[in-house]
């Protein structure tokens, strides 16, 4: 009888993280949970982004990754972004370190979660061996980091591309020179890879552009104010080549931030695991401190994106037209 009380007691302290330890996803469970209000847009591109997830399990990293394997079953997603700091709180060792294992593979190990991630890195993944991150996507299918920064364009149903920039933001940002816990970002040319970013976006005759770094340029959360360096060095190069869309993560959080007189949208997905407080800015169009993710639908005329949180409720949604 008290073993049986204990028992009790403890599933009622973890209801959802211990189902979800066990969870086999079959039709039944897809159409039992589905997403309200989620939907992809007719001959779409569809990808999820979420950030600053790799809490090993804890927080409530478990439960975004079961709505990130729903929402990416409903809308038949093609391929998830990761926005950097994927493994907490130093990185990795190397390609053999266990948290690969309980920070990654036995989280997001729904079929659907199997399609291809593109990673960019974040400052905590520097703590460690950076390196070993981009050795991984040799070693596993789905992990794509081929380089410290890479680019990769996709083609729509009707034929028109989108190009996607992914960014190692960590040796731009002016605030690491100086820091010696950060030292080692500063090993890579800056200069370089601004130059590249401009070569890439002034040359490709992509109809959405889209750029992905882990810093964003402009935040409603705990870096309110701190963004300016950084975005010195990125925004005119975003606003002279017509880039439609920046999506960052490093704030623990769901946001989208527009300016006045610019078409360029910034988005926020770094609610994987653990969150931060956000406060309504000037700029703000939302932003939530809600463990979640971003989810993303583009066809030739319109970007859709569906902020979706850890219970599996649509949050925010805003669409953007391509000649807005």
């Amino acid at each position: 009888m008290i073993k049986k009380t204990f028992l009790l007691i403890a599933l009622s302290l973890c209801p959802i993280q211990c189902a979800l330890a066990n969870v086999t996803y079959t039709n039944a469970v897809y159409e039992q949970q589905k997403i309200a209000d989620l939907s992809a847009l007719p001959k779409s591109l569809n990808f999820t982004v979420i950030g600053d997830w790799g809490h090993n399990g804890h927080f409530d990293q478990k439960e975004v990754a079961h709505q990130l394997e729903i929402a990416m079953y409903q809308t038949d997603g093609d391929f998830i972004i990761s926005t950097g700091d994927n493994f907490y709180p130093n990185g990795i060792a190397s390609v053999n370190d266990p948290l690969w294992q309980s920070a990654y593979e036995d989280i997001y190990h729904g079929p659907h979660t199997f399609e291809p991630w593109y990673v960019v890195l974040g400052n905590h993944d520097y703590l460690g061996n950076a390196q070993a991150q981009l050795d991984y996507s040799n070693k596993s299918q789905r992990w794509n980091l081929p380089a410290r920064y890479y680019s990769k364009t996709f083609t729509l149903k009707d034929g028109e591309q989108v190009l996607m920039v992914f960014l190692d933001t960590n040796p731009l940002n002016p605030e690491y020179k100086t820091r010696e816990k950060y030292k080692a970002t500063q090993a890579q040319d800056g200069q370089a890879q601004l130059t590249w970013l401009n070569n890439q976006l002034a040359t490709s005759k992509a109809r959405w552009k889209i750029v992905i770094g882990h810093h964003p340029l402009y935040s409603s959360g705990k870096r309110y104010g701190l963004n300016e360096k950084l975005r010195n060095l990125l925004e005119p190069i975003l606003e002279q080549n017509g880039v439609q869309a920046y999506i960052a993560g490093h704030e623990h959080d769901l946001q989208h931030n527009q300016t006045q007189n610019s078409k360029l949208a910034h988005f926020i997905s770094g609610a994987g695991g653990k969150v931060r407080n956000v406060k309504q800015r000037k700029f703000t169009r939302f932003a939530e401190a809600t463990p979640g993710f971003l989810s993303f639908s583009i066809n030739d005329k319109v970007l859709k994106v569906t902020a979706i949180n850890y219970k599996g409720e649509v949050r925010y949604s805003t669409q953007k037209r391509f000649d807005q």
